[in-house]
């Protein structure tokens, strides 16, 4: 026997004598509409709290924010075993401290202050919602990506000038946490220029003066299924089940019209032209387009809603499964993907997303005849170009005019030439 194996068995915490309110916090959540599984990690996690305070002696009404970052710093073996702490198991512990201080258990939780942002940062974010009917959280994005690049710029567009702007952006770039970070903050960037422009409260065309960041368009091959798979996909709900009616329905809108996620999810039953078959999408900038029904979708969707179904008052198309019943989100449409994908036994796909299905409908298409203007008319896209991103290369007509290199033939590179000069033979790189 080997007795220098490492201990895998995980010692169950002990809330001690707050049981009870970790019982209460279970039904509270679950009243909320949590799934069962989502209520098992929250009390997951503040049973793990609840211990941490029994162990270290303590009280309820010592608790605050101080002593949610106590527990979110110890080295924590309450399980036998380290174990990391992420932002997600601190955001759920948080949660509890504020269901206790709502409770009255503990103190009333400060607010946390944070910057005021600026007007005309305000001003710019309304007319993002107001002027190009831009989403909620691409407004907000643009916010928090702005709001990184404005300590390196200053707030007074006065003194903007196209050095300010190239040194600002290429500081922020050699300290951004991750490569992405660059890119979103010079788009919003160029907007928020754009906008102090309109007002005359900025030099016009300091958008130009934003380094890009470099990139190669069309560099990788689309993501997305093959015909085949997308009709196993669908083919895995079960028609017989609540869920699974729902599921296919959105599965066949996401599959045959190229439908977004968040399109799916504000989709209204005012939307269905049931005569006409057609519906009535409204994508990004607020632009309303009418869609052909294909005929299978439409009968998903007579299924879904003419069968038993989740009661409520709303007009939405889809709700959710549990209660309150409430409309579903786009991440809901996400998960429906990644269910299809498991029970299709599809491994390894090139994405998880709702978009997958986006990008497999694209290329179908192309693979079918159709133009890059037709297909952009479909996923109402305003430019060929960015139709281009999702259906570039039809692989398989690619490969079969392919010609292979003979073997027998012997490669002679021809010398490089750089500058109208030959390079010379032995010279080092």
């Amino acid at each position: 026997m080997n007795n220098n194996r490492p201990i895998t068995r995980r010692r169950l915490l002990d809330a001690g004598p707050h049981q009870g309110v970790l019982e209460a916090y279970g039904a509270h959540l679950s009243g909320t509409g949590l799934s069962p599984v989502s209520v098992h990690i929250h009390q997951g996690s503040a049973r793990h709290f609840l211990a941490w305070l029994v162990q270290s002696s303590i009280a309820f009404d010592q608790v605050g924010p101080d002593i949610v970052a106590q527990f979110a710093g110890h080295a924590c073996r309450c399980h036998s075993a380290p174990r990391p702490l992420g932002q997600y198991y601190i955001n759920r512990v948080s949660r509890f401290v504020r269901y206790l201080a709502d409770l009255g258990h503990v103190l009333p939780q400060p607010e946390t202050e944070g910057t005021a942002p600026e007007p005309l940062v305000v001003e710019w974010l309304d007319a993002l919602a107001t002027q190009r009917g831009l989403a909620p959280a691409t407004i907000a994005r643009h916010g928090r990506m702005l709001a990184q690049i404005l300590p390196l710029i200053g707030t007074d567009p006065g003194r903007y000038t196209p050095r300010v702007i190239r040194d600002g952006v290429r500081e922020h770039a050699r300290m951004a946490r991750s490569a992405h970070y660059p890119k979103m903050v010079a788009s919003a960037l160029r907007l928020y220029l754009r906008h102090l422009a309109h007002r005359g409260l900025a030099a016009p065309e300091l958008d130009r003066a934003v380094p890009t960041t470099k990139s190669w368009r069309l560099s990788n091959l689309p993501r997305y299924l093959e015909p085949e798979a997308v009709e196993r996909l669908i083919a895995s709900c079960d028609p017989e089940a609540t869920g699974g009616r729902r599921d296919r329905a959105i599965l066949l809108l996401l599959a045959r019209l190229g439908l977004r996620a968040r399109d799916v999810a504000a989709l209204r039953l005012a939307d269905i032209d049931w005569r006409a078959g057609s519906i009535a999408v409204c994508g990004k900038g607020q632009r309303e387009v009418r869609l052909p029904l294909p005929q299978d979708a439409g009968d998903a969707l007579i299924a879904w809603l003419t069968g038993p179904r989740p009661a409520g008052t709303s007009d939405m198309v889809f709700v959710q499964m549990l209660p309150p019943f409430g409309p579903i989100t786009s991440a809901v449409v996400g998960g429906v993907v990644r269910r299809a994908l498991e029970r299709a036994g599809i491994e390894n796909p090139p994405s998880r997303g709702s978009h997958l299905l986006r990008h497999s409908a694209a290329t179908a298409m192309l693979r079918g005849g159709a133009t890059l203007d037709a297909i952009a008319t479909v996923l109402r896209h305003r430019s060929t170009d960015t139709t281009a991103h999702y259906a570039k290369v039809d692989v398989a007509m690619l490969s079969a005019v392919a010609q292979g290199w003979p073997e027998d033939e012997p490669v002679h590179a021809p010398p490089i030439v750089l500058l109208g000069m030959a390079w010379p033979e032995g010279a080092p790189c």
